[in-house]
């Protein structure tokens, strides 16, 4: 089982940016697609973000514009940029591998990490 562990979360005023790190525990993190989750109060867990082994990408329309996956497979390291931070990007963002069927992500099976929390104030 993967261990996960997000950072980089923090309060910051809207237009602001932010980096969030997730450190994956697992021998063959270059070849895992890795996702960016987030989970505001009351709603659904949405993904965001996605990035393959080969750095291929997708994002959300929520985030798309400014935001940016990236990895870093030296360091077992999944990046989220965020820029012009909203009041509405609010919510505990969480890293996880996911899977694609072709059509669609989803998580792998597992625990997921603790997360970190982003708050954006207007």
């Amino acid at each position: 089982q993967v261990q996960l562990m997000e950072s980089g979360g923090g309060l910051v005023q809207a237009g602001g940016s932010l980096r969030l790190s997730c450190l994956a525990s697992t021998s063959i993190f270059s070849f895992i697609a890795m996702g960016w989750y987030r989970q505001a109060p009351g709603k659904q867990r949405e993904l965001v973000a996605t990035i393959t082994g080969g750095g291929r990408t997708n994002y959300a329309d929520s985030v798309k514009g400014r935001s940016t996956i990236s990895r870093d497979n030296a360091k077992n390291t999944v990046y989220l940029q965020i820029n012009s931070l909203k009041p509405e990007d609010t919510a505990v963002y969480y890293c996880k591998p996911v899977r694609s069927d072709g059509s669609s992500w989803s998580p792998d099976l597992g625990s997921w990490g603790q997360g970190t929390q982003v708050t954006v104030s207007s």
